[in-house]
């Protein structure tokens, strides 16, 4: 008798991993799921943080997915890997610092060598031809077998039929029959499939979690590598980076400043990492201090504290500066006016 075969499946979470595994499910594969976390891709991040966002769902969405299709998820920690993605990917970025078409070549490369040391048959993926500008379009997804070195054992069930047959269907493991022909930024198909199999509950069908696909958050990470002369970041950067409002008054350092309680509330775990700022004599955010400040600096620093405090009518706010030691520094300042911040400070 011939074995059952097994695939493995890249779950991001969204609509289309879901019903991809869920189409080879249903041909008798055994599938198992893999999420491979580079850090930008944290859901239930600020919707926990944040008060306005509280009651908005905090999953995560690739757990959930799994969850769903009653299979085992494989969380792959590829944060330091994953960096030089990031900062030199060879087909370039996307409309800001997502380095898609580089991202999809990876993780796939990471999915072959995990069937090769497991025992697995093939890779399945969500994706579907001209539904991503960067590394869903007919011309790249060779390109994605091609360079992440898997071949014709990544079957793409959604769109299989627009494609040439893969190792698996012409060994008979899937029938080609009953795979989909999608194209296109639609997502009706997908949804119609979804109520089929019914599935009612699924992340937003358009919807993705990485960072780098948002505008503020790509000026704000290139302005990070900018201020340090390197392009670098830690865990703990990419998470600030999502968090507060960031001033940059100078080349050398910038504010965090908390928009509202939760967000304060998550910068104080942070206190002894960076200098820090707090009003005392009227409510207002916390902020952090990320670069080296001069006296001077540090007044036009807790001015612009003052400004987002509740006496930024007042004649004075009281503020004290803590460093990294723990030393604290009284400071009296004039709040500084809305015109006096100028926008292009604003990241």
């Amino acid at each position: 008798m011939s074995r059952q075969r097994k695939a493995l499946a890249l779950i991001s979470g969204g609509l289309d991993s879901l019903l991809a595994a869920k189409v080879i499910q249903e041909q008798g594969i055994h599938v198992e799921g893999v999420n491979f976390f580079t850090g930008f891709c944290v859901e239930g991040h600020t919707h926990a943080i944040r008060r306005k966002d509280r009651a908005k769902p905090k999953r995560n969405n690739a757990l959930w997915v799994a969850e769903q299709l009653g299979i085992k998820l494989h969380i792959i920690d590829i944060i330091e890997e994953y960096k030089q993605v990031v900062f030199n990917p060879k087909y370039g970025y996307g409309a800001h610092l997502n380095p898609c078409l580089d991202c999809k070549i990876f993780m796939v490369r990471k999915a072959a060598e995990w069937i090769e040391a497991h025992d697995f048959d093939f890779v399945i993926t969500g994706e579907v031809v001209g539904q991503r500008p960067k590394s869903q379009r007919k011309d790249t997804m060779p390109v994605v077998q091609r360079d992440s070195g898997i071949g014709d054992r990544l079957l793409r069930p959604l769109c299989a039929r627009n494609l040439p047959p893969t190792l698996p269907e012409r060994e008979g493991w899937v029938d080609r029959e009953k795979l989909y022909d999608f194209s296109g930024r639609g997502r009706k198909p997908q949804m119609a499939l979804a109520r089929q199999f019914g599935f009612t509950d699924y992340a937003q069908p358009a919807g993705g979690c990485c960072f780098l696909t948002d505008e503020q958050y790509s000026v704000k990470l290139a302005d990070l590598w900018q201020a340090r002369g390197r392009r670098e970041y830690e865990l703990d950067d990419i998470m600030l980076l999502k968090v507060g409002r960031h001033i940059r008054p100078a080349p050398h350092f910038k504010l965090i400043v908390a928009r509202e309680e939760g967000e304060g509330n998550f910068l104080q775990g942070y206190r002894r990492q960076y200098p820090h700022l707090r009003t005392i004599s009227h409510g207002g955010p916390l902020t952090l201090i990320d670069g080296e400040v001069s006296p001077e600096e540090l007044e036009l620093a807790a001015r612009i504290v003052a400004r987002y405090s509740q006496g930024k009518q007042a004649e004075r706010v009281e503020l004290e500066y803590t460093d990294t030691e723990g030393r604290v520094q009284p400071l009296s300042v004039r709040p500084l006016a809305a015109h006096e911040i100028p926008r292009d400070w604003i990241l």
